[in-house]
């Protein structure tokens, strides 16, 4: 394995966040999931050589590429915030089953959102399985595979000539025109509910974890690394491991356990996009210009408002990583039997980062001296 990929693109560091807490997610979350076809918790995978290669006790890879068929996490929060919003709309508070959503969902309602790709193909799925139709809007660098692979879902997209962030406006402003209903995985001031839904949605992603962890014999994990898009994932890792739901598995309700605020959170960018690492610097939220990189999932240049304020106070670092690192991230994890995308594979680019190289002992430190690490893979390697 490359030492190459320890190279620092960018570093930033809170240890103090570590004391923050916040309320937890609905403890409801895991039941409206288990009632999805196919449901099951998806991998964690011990992979002893990175935790040799890391200077570490272990190393665990939370495999997402196999999520209910679609290959990425992403089906989590969309299925989760689609349920929820139904269910608002037809005047039902009873806890969300498909079942329950198929009941209530009107037909002719089209879901509308922009997508670098998981997201678009999640949300394509979810109005599939509920008889809607759905209209996926993508930035123009995105590749024709990931296109077929939405429409493979029966969504109609339109290719935007813009970046990323000026997709998510076009979609806004096509559900608003439409009568759509718009499903984005993130929020700005006035839209906020649903991207609040999807980041709960990503909660039963981290419960899984929690029982799996206990499974090995393992009471908490002492650093989570989450990639960071817009923020939603991470913002649910945050909300998760500050509001005691980790550190024991997860009890019959979906809950969690007790315990969790010692866990490290290390944020994962492009450096081509860290706009997160951008505005933890500057002390603010931040706009960051972005161009194309292989962590196309990961390709934002603004922040979700509501993200925003949990990593000011919940993360404890975060660090910006080159295509390199992601690509031989891709072919290390590939070769221990792990197929992950380069979104998801930034999860070992960054601990890499920190725990390696020039700086390292008080990277280490800043974290905690971690000796039990988890990884998100957030996707698989998509070859078609």
């Amino acid at each position: 394995m490359s030492t190459e990929t320890a190279t620092l693109a960018g570093w930033y560091a809170r240890p103090e966040a570590r004391t923050w807490t916040c309320p937890p997610a609905p403890a409801a979350v895991g039941t409206f999931h288990r009632s999805l076809p196919g449901y099951a918790p998806t991998p964690l995978t011990e992979l002893p050589a990175l935790a040799a290669e890391l200077g570490v006790r272990r190393v665990f890879v939370k495999d997402e590429s196999a999520r209910l068929g679609l290959g990425a996490f992403k089906v989590l929060g969309a299925s989760y915030a689609v349920a929820r919003e139904l269910l608002a709309r037809a005047g039902d508070p009873g806890p969300a089953t498909l079942d329950r959503v198929r009941a209530v969902a009107d037909p002719s309602l089209r879901l509308v959102t922009a997508t670098d790709g998981n997201h678009g193909r999640a949300v394509a799925h979810v109005a599939a399985l509920l008889g809607l139709s759905a209209h996926v809007y993508v930035p123009q660098v995105t590749d024709t595979a990931t296109i077929a692979r939405i429409e493979g879902e029966g969504a109609r997209v339109t290719v935007v000539d813009a970046p990323y962030d000026d997709t998510v406006k076009r979609a806004a402003e096509a559900a608003e025109a439409s009568g759509g209903v718009l499903v984005q995985d993130t929020a700005w001031p006035g839209y906020e509910k649903i991207p609040g839904w999807i980041v709960d949605g990503y909660a039963t992603l981290f419960r899984e974890v929690d029982a799996q962890l206990a499974e090995a014999g393992v009471g908490a994990a002492d650093l989570v690394t989450l990639p960071i898009g817009v923020g939603s994932l991470a913002q649910a890792g945050v909300i998760h491991h500050r509001s005691g739901g980790s550190g024991g598995g997860s009890g019959s309700d979906g809950s969690g356990g007790s315990g969790g605020s010692g866990v490290a959170l290390l944020g994962a960018e492009p450096d081509t996009a860290a706009c997160v690492l951008a505005g933890l610097h500057a002390g603010e939220a931040v706009t960051v210009p972005t161009g194309k990189t292989v962590m196309a999932g990961l390709n934002c240049g603004t922040p979700s408002s509501i993200a925003w304020p949990y990593f000011t106070a919940g993360l404890d670092a975060a660090v910006a990583v080159t295509d390199a690192a992601a690509e031989e991230a891709v072919r290390d994890l590939g070769a221990l039997g792990v197929a992950s995308g380069p979104s998801g594979a930034s999860s070992l680019a960054a601990v890499r980062a920190a725990l390696l190289g020039p700086g390292a002992a008080e990277r280490r430190t800043a974290l905690g001296d971690p000796s039990t690490l988890v990884l998100l893979s957030t996707e698989g390697l998509h070859t078609a």
